[in-house]
């Protein structure tokens, strides 16, 4: 498995509150189904960040398109495939 960071660039503020719930219950889905690593928002307002586990990125893609922070219009979207290294103490959970 590989590690895709995906940021998410605040396009319509309005929209991203309208939205923000839609884009929750997503995200949890995906946390549920183990395809989340890491998430949340930039505290300046820029947006957020999501750390997807996946194959290839063209599955990430797939999963981004059907946030609807990104199908609505909310948030723009960049994909890079990112090499976690850490020597920090993770919860269990991972």
């Amino acid at each position: 498995m590989k590690y895709f960071a995906v940021f998410l660039p605040m396009k319509d503020q309005q929209k991203s509150q309208e939205y923000r719930q839609q884009h929750l219950d997503y995200l949890a889905q995906r946390n549920s189904e183990g395809k989340i690593f890491a998430r949340g928002r930039f505290v300046d307002g820029a947006g957020g960040l999501v750390v997807y586990i996946a194959e290839s990125e063209q599955e990430v893609q797939q999963w981004v398109g059907q946030d609807p922070y990104v199908a609505l219009g909310a948030r723009g979207f960049e994909i890079h495939e990112w090499d976690l290294v850490t020597d920090a103490v993770l919860p269990s959970k991972f």
